[in-house]
């Protein structure tokens, strides 16, 4: 896997995406810490209307960005939005307002929402062959979770010697040394997208994403993937402390066990995609994703709480499945749409994906508060295995590349008929663009 980053524009990239995430990381803790100087025991309340306002942001800006941005350079792009971000985590020490942290926390989140897909949609135009992208995949998945781990272990050291506020120049420093890491980079150019409107540059990824099979069922897998989770993430705090009386480093261990899981998930998945389809492997991985949360929940309500032991069991390997359903996601969509059309078709994933959070993350907590935290993980449980029977339903078995489909639209001596002969009825590998809008019946 580390072979890879024998590219040197991809090896510039990940390093961005790894010091951007380092920074990402030490502005959360630093985040939580202002908002409590700021608001007291309210801090809660304002952190989570700051999450609230990132989904928002991601959920409605990234398919608008990008079509206001489709036509700038690649590199320009990225670096104006780590520009951007970096200027906010300078801006954040220095404000006394609740209301000033919603505005910075939403022109930061907007600069991401601009940067995350652009930046997703270059790694498979710079690998161009699928194991190397597998691996990519794996190895920023690997970045996550090791960000998740070493985070709050540097944000710890640093705050023995320093106050929180120099943790927002650890972010500045973050998101400056990913714009140079960009700059530095050898990037392909952007293809060319002419004589678009606004309006279809803003609506084509999410009609490719619609329109396509398998992306149909990667939106169910990924409600499946946020409904399973949400409860861990949103949750576990509230396990560890109320029902097991632990400690804050007890918290730190219940998550960093979930996040091993997620690892060991996403070092296994190359070579098992080597020799198994993407389908039959997210789609069992979601299924034991869904089957583990509700047996779990049956568990509380019947049983009572587990040990110790076995509950950060359950967390890791809830992380395996979590990652091994996620991490395969990036191939769908390198594979469902052209080289100009990948950042349109990756904002709509990065946007309906975090609309899912933005359904089950609310869910997880009130449920959870109004009828009990078993009742909450029962519900989630029940949503995620909707999500893979839809999966199931929607996506084929098999996964077709190639579909027999005719073009009775097209007048009988266009240049795509040439291309097969000038017969109507013939069979290609099928991507949705101009002349295929939509799938046909039968493959």
């Amino acid at each position: 896997m580390i072979g890879i980053l024998s590219n040197t524009a991809y090896a510039r990239l990940f390093g961005a995406q790894v010091i951007a995430l380092a920074g990402t990381g030490l502005l959360t803790i630093a985040l939580g810490l202002l908002a409590y100087d700021l608001a007291g025991d309210r801090a809660g309340a304002v952190l989570g209307t700051a999450l609230t306002i990132k989904m928002v942001a991601y959920v409605a800006l990234a398919p608008v960005a990008n079509a206001i941005a489709v036509r700038l350079p690649r590199k320009a792009l990225l670096i104006g939005a780590d520009l951007i971000r970096a200027a906010v985590a300078l801006c954040l020490p220095f404000i006394g307002s609740i209301w000033q942290v919603y505005v910075l926390i939403f022109v930061l989140q907007a600069a991401s929402a601009t940067f995350t897909p652009a930046f997703q949609a270059t790694i498979p135009d710079i690998l161009e062959d699928e194991a190397d992208y597998t691996k990519a995949l794996s190895l920023s998945r690997l970045a996550y979770e090791l960000e998740n781990l070493f985070s709050p272990a540097l944000a710890g050291l640093l705050l023995l010697v320093t106050s929180y506020h120099w943790l927002f120049g650890g972010t500045f420093a973050g998101f400056l040394g990913s714009a140079l890491l960009v700059w530095l980079a050898p990037l392909p150019a952007r293809k060319a997208v002419a004589g678009q409107s606004f309006v279809e540059r803003l609506t084509r990824g999410l009609r490719i994403y619609l329109a396509t099979p398998r992306l149909r069922g990667l939106l169910a897998l990924n409600m499946a993937a946020a409904a399973a989770s949400a409860f861990v993430i949103v949750n576990t705090v509230v396990v560890v402390k109320a029902g097991f009386g632990g400690t804050q480093t007890d918290v730190a261990i219940a998550f960093g066990a979930f996040g091993v899981g997620s690892m060991i998930g996403a070092l296994s998945l190359p070579r098992l995609l080597e020799h198994l389809s993407d389908r039959p492997v997210m789609i069992a991985s979601a299924l034991a994703l869904s089957v583990i949360t509700l047996a779990h929940a049956f568990w509380l309500l019947g049983v009572g709480r587990t040990g110790w032991p076995a509950f950060l069991a359950i967390w890791a390997i809830s992380g395996v499945f979590y990652s091994a359903l996620l991490t395969p996601s990036g191939r769908l969509l390198r594979r469902s749409a052209h080289a100009e059309d990948r950042p349109a078709v990756f904002a709509a994933q990065f946007a309906l994906s975090h609309a899912c959070w933005l359904v089950t993350y609310p869910l997880a907590g009130w449920v959870g508060v109004a009828f009990g935290l078993p009742v909450a993980m029962l519900v989630l449980g029940i949503l995620a295995l909707l999500g893979v029977a839809a999966a199931a339903i929607v996506w084929p078995a098999g996964d077709p590349r190639e579909a027999t489909h005719a073009h009775p639209d097209l007048p009988p001596d266009h240049p795509h008929l040439d291309r097969h002969d000038g017969v109507g009825t013939h069979r290609h590998e099928l991507i949705i663009d101009d002349i295929h809008r939509a799938w046909p019946a039968k493959s």
